[in-house]
């Protein structure tokens, strides 16, 4: 017959394995929406720097808001996850644990949400249908510079 204290023990080492499973997945939203953020501003600075002009800003639509939202949903899946780490522990203690996938199905809801909200930023495109004369100045030292390159790598 097995031991019982020990038999609780390992569903409290459990329930600290979940717990930590949630704070990895907080930890990866968070840095995932930083970098989201940060590479936004990087594109923003990058096109200013190209066409010497500032691109629209898209409303309420655009990286940053999407990285800080990922950020904001990273710091409640800790707030949750100590939450539900703690239920489970007293439930645990009295020996009524009773499984609830609530939290689960937020979370994922919220995820896809923001992932599925992620996609147009990937797609989106410079919407100008006919090339400055900045772009192609651009496009034109690209050219000369990618030739120089590789020449120069040729007689290394």
């Amino acid at each position: 017959m097995k031991d019982p204290k020990i038999a609780r023990q390992r569903e409290h080492q459990a329930n600290e394995r979940t717990f930590l499973a949630w704070l990895r997945t907080s930890i990866a939203l968070i840095g995932f929406g930083f970098a989201l953020a940060r590479f936004g501003l990087f594109l923003t600075q990058l096109n200013l720097s190209l066409t010497q002009r500032n691109a629209p800003l898209h409303s309420l639509f655009n990286s940053q808001n999407l990285g800080l939202s990922l950020v904001v949903l990273g710091i409640v899946t800790i707030a949750l996850a100590a939450w539900r780490y703690n239920q489970v522990f007293w439930q645990i203690e009295r020996g009524d644990y009773r499984p609830d996938r609530s939290l689960v199905w937020i979370m994922t809801g919220a995820v896809i949400l923001l992932g599925g909200l992620s996609i147009p930023l990937i797609l989106w495109r410079d919407r100008e249908s006919t090339p400055t004369p900045q772009k192609q100045l651009n496009r034109q030292i690209s050219r000369n510079l990618s030739r120089n390159c590789y020449c120069a790598s040729r007689h290394l």
